[in-house]
């Protein structure tokens, strides 16, 4: 299975139409709702914020895509393609457009949902599918500089990181890189 290496973001202009496009790995249907949200709150002015996923959640495919306003088929569909024909999963799309005035027609509205779609994958990079789980750890200050020196040789990504009376950091690890961590004496591991 392939997704996509990384969150990345792709501009272009069409007969004055800006076409933005936003992708990104994910891990859940609730995941990828919430980056569309995002992006569409950010550009909340936008004319369409159109998108598409396709993810693999505990053993079921689920395939989803939105015109948002566009001509049916238009946009969503296209993007949707995309993902299908380059056979990723788990990644979401969403392709923002600010209309320029111009009137692209149902057929360029297709090829430019489309073109900005693959754009964004390629940039991204497609790789291959390694399953990873939320996981918070809790550690003293005395362990941050092996923690930290364990999440940077192997590029662990780290979700969020919270310092109080212990550190916590809430990382997406693979089953490889838990089985690493749990090696670090002297940490609380939980799976979330």
């Amino acid at each position: 299975m392939k997704t996509v290496l990384k969150e990345t973001e792709i501009e272009f202009e069409e007969k004055k139409s800006k076409f933005i496009g936003y992708i990104k790995p994910i891990n859940s249907i609730r995941e990828a709702e919430n980056f569309i949200k995002t992006i569409k709150e950010m550009h909340s002015n936008a004319t369409h914020n159109c998108s598409a996923y396709r993810i693999i959640e505990n053993g079921q495919e689920y395939y989803k895509f939105d015109d948002d306003g566009e001509p049916s088929g238009t946009a969503g569909k296209p993007i949707g393609e995309i993902l299908t024909t380059l056979g990723v999963f788990n990644v979401v799309v969403v392709v923002t457009r600010y209309f320029g005035g111009i009137k692209l027609g149902a057929g360029g509205l297709i090829r430019n949902y489309a073109k900005t779609a693959k754009l964004a994958v390629n940039e991204s990079g497609i790789v291959d599918y390694i399953e990873k789980k939320i996981y918070l750890i809790d550690f003293s200050y005395s362990k941050s500089s092996e923690i930290d020196r364990f999440i940077n040789e192997n590029r662990i990504e780290v979700l969020e990181k919270t310092f109080e009376e212990r550190v916590s950091y809430k990382m997406s690890l693979s089953n490889i890189e838990t089985e690493k961590i749990k090696e670090i004496n002297d940490i609380v591991f939980i799976e979330l």
